[in-house]
């Protein structure tokens, strides 16, 4: 009976480290690619749009597509901030309520989106520009974790890119 019982265990643990621990890995390493497949995605995307000083709606499905081929669901944040340049003269002194100071006003995701299902979003020189990707679901290398460690818990997200910059030209 005891002879049954070890060659029981030494089977299961024969499976484990033959087929479960090379699936983690095998899943982290599909992780890892996609980790970085939405990073250059999201650097690309970016860049475009701080070069060209517009978005479309081309380049935008686009940047989905991408980032959503590696079969994961994603939660995209976008952010514009939008120069307000206030045309008052500057005072000369040193007091700390000056005149015509550059401020910026932010527009996000839904705004951006209605603003493109209008047409193209042009932007000017100086506007700030950046994009955040989060993957929304659970990795099968997430999943496999929670199952034998007990660890990462469900509201971990291992692959992330986020990218930001000032609008280089003109759009218009």
């Amino acid at each position: 009976m005891g002879d049954s019982l070890i060659t029981v265990v030494t089977i299961i643990l024969a499976a484990i480290l033959l087929f479960v621990f090379p699936m983690i890995t095998m899943a982290d390493r599909t992780d890892d690619i996609s980790q970085i497949a939405v990073q250059t995605a999201t650097v690309d995307f970016v860049d475009e749009v701080r070069e060209t000083g517009k978005i479309t709606q081309d380049n935008y499905d686009d940047f989905i597509e991408t980032i959503t081929s590696t079969g994961n669901t994603y939660s995209v944040d976008l952010e514009l901030k939008r120069l307000d340049e206030n045309p008052s003269k500057k005072t000369a002194s040193s007091s700390q309520q000056t005149i015509g100071e550059n401020t910026y006003y932010s527009i996000y995701t839904t705004q951006i989106e209605d603003e493109l299902d209008k047409g193209t979003v042009y932007l000017k020189q100086g506007d700030m520009f950046s994009a955040g990707v989060i993957n929304s679901n659970q990795t099968l290398s997430e999943v496999l974790k929670n199952f034998f460690y007990q660890v990462t818990g469900n509201s971990s997200n291992t692959i992330t890119a986020r990218h930001s910059g000032v609008v280089m030209v003109d759009g218009q």
